[in-house]
């Protein structure tokens, strides 16, 4: 009961942020930006407060995943190991978005903030592994 309820949990809390990441955008935005870094220095450039957010929603995207993966699965109580499987549906969603072409921007800066979010997730529920 408890098992399944931590499974529903992680899947509540990862869909909204997914439909975030997958709606459309304007046409025509699609950018891609390969080199660390250089989608936040672009953010950071933007208007005022846009990076924060940007970086605060990223770190958000699997934040209940990582905190609730290490607790249901013996085998992902690793803190490395949770941001792995989060690295993993995180350049799912980015390739996603690269392949459908809808408007999004494809950026190694969010897959690693996404793990990260995941990992420090995780590191906040460690005294329940």
């Amino acid at each position: 009961m408890v098992a399944r309820s931590l499974e529903a949990a992680i899947v509540a809390g990862t869909l909204p942020w997914l439909y975030l990441t997958m709606r459309a955008g304007p046409a025509g935005a699609e950018r891609v930006y390969w080199l660390p870094l250089s989608d936040l220095m672009t953010l950071a450039a933007g208007p005022a407060g846009f990076l924060v957010v940007q970086v605060v929603g990223n770190l958000l995207v699997f934040a209940v995943a990582g905190l609730l993966l290490p607790v249901r699965f013996a085998a992902l109580a690793a803190v490395p190991r949770v941001m792995a499987v989060c690295a993993v549906g995180s350049l799912a969603i980015e390739l996603t978005q690269l392949l459908a072409r809808h408007g999004r921007v494809f950026s190694v800066d969010d897959i690693w903030l996404n793990a990260a979010g995941a990992g420090l997730a995780a590191v906040a529920s460690r005294r329940w592994w």
